[in-house]
């Protein structure tokens, strides 16, 4: 029995796996998010670019969050590989289900997931639970 609940538990213990997780999850919400406003709303698809980078950052500065708390240490640096992480595997991603070129938007995207994951980072670090 002892196996069998072992092998039901999903605990990780990379960090910024963790973090990619959690930059998943609030991916999610915020497409909800832009869903809604989009049908409910007289949003228009071209101008949504700010609105998605916005759910972009978030994503990342959450994910940063995370996998800071959950390292202990070098919030920035966790923050900031999980930024980097989530815009390669979401431009993979987005390559091999819609073939999306390279565009402008693609370092301006890295800069901002960087940048918010690494500020996530130095958050989250700070919130953790280690011993001082």
């Amino acid at each position: 029995m002892r196996t069998f609940s072992r092998f039901l538990s999903l605990r990780n213990a990379s960090p910024v796996v963790s973090g990619l997780y959690w930059s998943g999850i609030w991916l999610a919400l915020g497409a909800l998010l832009l869903s809604a406003l989009l049908t409910n709303s007289s949003f228009s698809e071209s101008g949504m670019l700010p609105w998605v980078f916005g759910v972009h950052g978030c994503s990342a500065l959450a994910g940063g969050f995370v996998s800071a708390k959950r390292s202990g240490r070098r919030g920035w640096y966790f923050g900031m590989a999980n930024g980097l992480l989530y815009t390669l595997l979401l431009m993979t991603i987005s390559f091999l289900a819609t073939d999306a070129s390279w565009t402008t938007a693609v370092p301006l995207l890295l800069l901002i997931t960087c940048l918010s994951g690494a500020f996530g980072g130095m958050l989250g670090v700070n919130t953790g639970s280690s011993s001082r």
